[in-house]
Parts: C-alpha cells; sequence; structure tokens
C-alpha cells in the first residue's frame, strides 16, 4: 500500500480544505446555533463538485478516485460534520446504488439532476425498526405497472430538503429480508411527506427527516433492480456508506487536534502556557495517536476499493474506530479547553456533540462488533 498521496490527490484535498476554510467553517457556529439548513452554501457544493465527487463525468460528476472523494469528505468534517452528512449520503449511499444497481435510464434521469441540482436520501430505518431492518414495516404493493408505498422512515438525512430518496419496503409480507426492494421516489411525489427533526444534539444543520409515504404511487421503472434485492443493495451501499464517515470522523479528530494544539499554546496558567504541562501534552498526544490510525485504516479501505476488492470488513473496522476515536478526541478537546470548552464560544463542544452520532448510525458500534465478531468467529449471533 503507498501512502504517498498524487499530484492531483494533493491538489483536490488542498481545493477542499481552501473550500472549507473559507466558506465552510466560519458559518458553522451560527448554523449549529440556529438549526439552520445551509440555503446559500448549497449551490456552492454543487458548483465546486463535492456533491458529485465519486460520480463517473458521464453522469454530470468530477469522477474522483475513491481516496480522493475519502480527501473531501476529511476536510468537510474537519469544517462541520453537518455538512459532510448530507454530501455523505448524497454520494456514497444515494449515488452509489444509482450507479452499482440502477439500469442506464436510471442512472441518465436521476445522477446529473444530483450532481447539480439537489440532495438525496437513503430511506432505510424506520421508526421502530433501526438495527433491525429486516423486520421493516413499510410496504409496497403491485397494482399494474405501478406500485404503492404506505408506511414512515425515521432518521432520514436529507429526507425532507432533497429531490429523491431511495425508499426501501417490504414487497412479500412475512418474508423478511428476502421481500425486501428499493424504489427511486421523487420528494415532490404526491403522498410523500418529509417533516425536518429539530433539538437533536448534533449536526444541527443537517436535514435529518421524518417521512410518511401515504398511498405513493411510482412506475414499476421506479424499481431498482430485481424484486428482494433490496437487502443487498442496502448493505453494499453501507460498505460505502462507513468509508465515507469514518473519513468525516477523521476529519473531527484533525479539528480537535488543531484545536487542542492552538489553545495550548494560548493559555496560561502557573506561569506559562498549558502546552508546558505534561498532561495537557499528553492529551494533545493520545488525539494524535487516534487520529493516525483513523486515517490509515479509511485509507486502507480506499485502496481495497481501487483495487476493485469487496471491503465490508474493512469498512466496519474503519467506521467503528473512527467513530469512536473522534469521540474520545472531542472529549480531550474539551478537556484541554477546560470551562471554554464547554461554551460555544470555541468549537470543541460542537465537535463532541457531532461526533457522538456517529457511533450510532449506519450500523452502531454493537452492531459493527457483531458483524466482526461473525467474521472471526463463522458464528452469528444475529439468530
Amino acid at each position: 500500500m503507498d501512502f504517498d498521496l498524487t499530484p492531483e490527490q494533493e491538489q483536490i484535498r488542498k481545493l477542499a480544505r481552501d473550500f472549507c476554510d473559507a466558506e465552510v467553517a466560519p458559518g458553522a457556529r451560527d448554523l449549529d446555533r440556529t438549526e439552520a439548513f445551509p440555503e446559500e452554501l448549497l449551490p456552492r457544493l454543487f458548483e465546486v463538485g463535492f456533491l458529485s465527487a465519486a460520480i463517473p463525468q458521464e453522469y454530470g460528476g468530477m469522477g474522483l478516485d475513491f481516496l480522493s472523494y475519502g480527501l473531501v469528505v476529511e476536510e468537510l468534517g474537519r469544517a462541520d460534520a453537518s455538512i459532510r452528512s448530507l454530501v455523505s449520503v448524497n454520494v456514497s449511499l444515494v449515488s452509489s446504488i444509482l450507479l452499482n444497481w440502477g439500469r442506464e435510464e436510471q442512472k441518465r434521469a436521476w445522477l446529473p439532476r444530483l450532481s447539480t441540482e439537489g440532495l438525496g436520501a437513503f430511506g432505510l430505518t424506520e421508526p421502530d425498526h433501526g438495527s433491525d431492518p429486516s423486520a421493516m414495516e413499510t410496504s409496497a404493493r403491485r397494482d399494474g405497472d405501478e406500485w404503492v408505498l404506505n408506511g414512515s422512515k425515521m432518521w432520514i438525512t436529507n429526507g425532507s430538503r432533497g429531490i429523491l430518496t431511495v425508499v426501501f419496503a417490504q414487497t412479500q409480507p412475512g418474508s423478511g429480508a428476502r421481500g425486501i426492494t428499493a424504489f427511486l421516489v421523487p420528494q415532490d411525489i404526491p403522498g410523500y411527506e418529509g417533516r425536518a427533526i429539530h433539538g437533536k444534539l448534533g449536526l444541527r444543520a443537517g436535514d435529518t427527516a421524518a417521512i410518511t409515504l401515504t398511498d405513493v404511487r411510482v412506475p414499476d421503472a421506479a424499481r431498482v433492480a430485481e424484486v428482494g434485492d433490496g437487502m443487498k443493495i442496502a448493505l453494499s451501499a453501507l460498505d460505502n456508506g462507513r468509508f465515507s464517515l469514518a473519513a468525516g470522523c477523521t476529519g473531527i479528530s484533525q479539528a480537535c487536534l488543531d484545536a487542542s494544539v492552538g489553545y495550548a499554546a494560548e493559555r496560561e496558567q502557573f506561569g506559562k502556557t498549558i502546552a508546558h504541562h505534561q498532561l495537557i501534552q499528553e492529551l494533545i498526544s493520545d488525539t494524535f495517536l487516534d487520529l493516525e490510525a483513523s486515517r490509515a485504516l479509511y485509507w486502507k479501505v480506499a485502496w481495497k476499493h481501487q483495487k476493485g476488492e469487496r471491503h465490508t470488513i474493512e469498512s466496519s473496522v474503519a467506521k467503528t474506530f473512527c467513530s469512536e476515536a473522534a469521540v474520545r478526541n472531542a472529549d480531550r478537546a474539551v478537556q484541554v479547553h477546560g470551562g471554554y470548552g464547554y461554551s460555544d464560544e470555541y468549537p470543541v463542544g460542537r465537535y463532541l456533540r457531532d461526533a457522538r452520532v456517529t457511533t450510532l448510525y449506519e450500523g452502531t458500534s454493537q452492531i459493527q462488533r457483531l458483524l466482526l465478531g461473525r467474521h472471526l468467529t463463522g458464528v452469528s449471533a444475529f439468530v
């Protein structure tokens, strides 16, 4: 594995860093305080190409390699994890489903729009079914050349401010995972209602929605792949989503290190800057150790992906470690800042709140450990 970035990858990272420093980070505190959707920033994200980073150029995207996309996501995570989340879902989940599973006419219809016009959402989780999506209750009934969808989804990023939701629904009641099918559902279609969820601990500028589907009719042409392929589609997309999440969490860890080093160099106690104190250096050093490990793990996923190899286990490892490391590092950053870390005068409190949810979505840390346990022992704890 080569840890040297190509000149093109270095250029992409610099582009992302400069953009985030100039246009994302300055507004992060106000968006967090007001729980405001980034209306003014969204067109710029389309313009710079980040919302189409891994979409091939033939469909209107940037056509970046997987590691370059990860570098972009890391920089977004460093600046504002809320913005990172809407980009990750649009690219890693929705666009990857269309690229890997969609028919050519579906790709032509939607990928250019997701690259330039509006956001996509991944409609898997339900109010009563998160870690066990095979038990979902949202239904899709065949009616001639159409499907009629009814049900609800919960915690859906981009679910009320996007243009498309990939909805997973049960088409064969009683068949569990074998009956789940994926559908492309425009968000402006009759019967689709997305309601923004406010009062979240973190990711407060991101659009997180509760979705209700009431007799939503879509043509059979909106079905992705075959009837019953939905769970395979969702799990394959989550391999990419967990990579993106790991990269974003690495960005949070980098932000925590930057903030801690900067504050330690200026804050004075006992007649000298706190950077001189051994226990402050321990907190900063432990942050750096977790950061370096996080970056290596998500880079390994990119390396596997670019070789055309499956990376389910590697994505699970990276997601688990990087998310938990981000929480540890944000907690350390608050400790370095002392009482000021408890105020939003400094960003480290936001880093902690934003990091906390990353151990929950796209498979909790506990679910990841069960997946890894099954891989290591050959025994499934899910049955």
